[in-house]
């Protein structure tokens, strides 16, 4: 599974965002961290992409999940393997 089909737009002191990551780490998987306190035009297509303005952002493929705390709810229900095993 290569890095760019889950990205995790986050910042550098950010607990959710180190928090999301521990999860993708715990399930094996690869991806591609972007840091959008490092560049302004990463945070506004950050916003424009996911509507939100919160870190972490996190898409699995096409899939916006949401922040940590969607991630953590897709891990508990079982979908966030269903979502990793589509990609």
């Amino acid at each position: 599974m290569t890095a760019n089909l889950i990205k995790v737009y986050s910042t550098r002191l950010c607990g959710y965002c180190r928090a999301a990551e521990r999860l993708l780490n715990s399930k094996g998987v690869s991806y591609e961290v972007i840091k959008v306190d490092e560049d302004p035009a990463l945070y506004e297509h950050m916003k424009e992409i996911s509507g939100r303005h919160t870190v972490p952002q996190i898409f699995i493929g096409e899939h916006h999940v949401g922040g940590f705390d969607d991630l953590s709810a897709i891990n508990q229900s079982g979908e966030l393997d269903e979502l990793l095993a589509s990609i």
